[in-house]
């Protein structure tokens, strides 16, 4: 496979260009410079079943539907994830769609819609999502955290290795002071109990991002299911899986 070529490069100078100027506004630091070695190699070759999701901790099956739950300070969250019936096309990849919905106390806040492939090695791959979000009156008021892998110098990245060992790291995705989220795996072998059930197998992947320093979540995948809990470190919440259907 060749290396990837950034695709809008002159208009991703005019985004860098941009952010630079408000990265003060932002908190962040004006002297952050793009991760120029963090050059993923992408070719449509090498992702001939994109759509089959069969990685043992990131399975993605048509019809099931996920049901999250967090009790935050503002309320409880509700969170329902399901893989849509299209796809789409994001850098010669066909991509899983996935949309993921965030209600609290009831009231809709985000709808996105997140772009999955798996190569042929196993490793499930984030090639962009599309945000919607929502203030209390359910009005779109913007579509912050959006992003596609191979416009304005976005990068894809991998949400989950094929083979998933202790000690591995990886970017899940990259775009410069946008979304620039990482991981680690923490555990594996582990035992866990939540309301949903018990499960053996399971591995704990640490996440981070240089964006927000102070933020650090751990997620906990059970083999043949997914996601099933996450903790917050830096507020102490706790999301679990509490229902499948379908």
């Amino acid at each position: 496979m060749k290396k990837f070529q950034r695709a809008g490069s002159i208009l991703a100078l005019l985004v860098m260009t941009s952010l630079a100027a408000c990265q003060k506004e932002e908190g962040l630091d004006p002297r952050r410079q793009p991760d120029t070695s963090y050059q993923p190699e992408i070719e449509a070759s090498g992702f001939p079943n994109s759509t089959a999701l069969d990685n043992l901790y990131f399975p993605n099956e048509a019809g099931k539907v996920y049901f999250y739950e967090r009790q935050t300070e503002e309320g409880l969250e509700r969170s329902e994830v399901k893989r849509l019936s299209r796809t789409q096309v994001v850098m010669g990849i066909e991509c899983v769609v996935v949309e993921d919905a965030l209600w609290r106390n009831g009231i809709l806040l985000e709808r996105g819609e997140e772009y999955y492939a798996q190569d042929e090695e196993g490793n499930v791959w984030h090639f962009g999502e599309e945000v919607d979000n929502y203030n209390a009156g359910g009005v779109l008021i913007n579509h912050n955290g959006s992003w596609e892998a191979g416009v304005d110098g976005a990068l894809p990245g991998i949400v989950m290795p094929a083979n998933p060992q202790v000690g591995q790291s990886y970017r899940q995705q990259y775009f410069f002071n946008l979304a620039e989220d990482e991981a680690e795996v923490m555990e594996a072998g582990l035992a866990l109990s939540i309301p949903w059930g018990a499960f053996g197998g399971c591995i704990k992947i640490k996440e981070w991002s240089a964006l927000e320093p102070e933020v650090l979540e751990y997620k906990f995948y059970a083999p043949g299911i997914g996601l099933i809990k996450a903790i917050n470190v830096t507020d102490n919440e706790e999301q679990v899986l509490v229902e499948v259907r379908g």
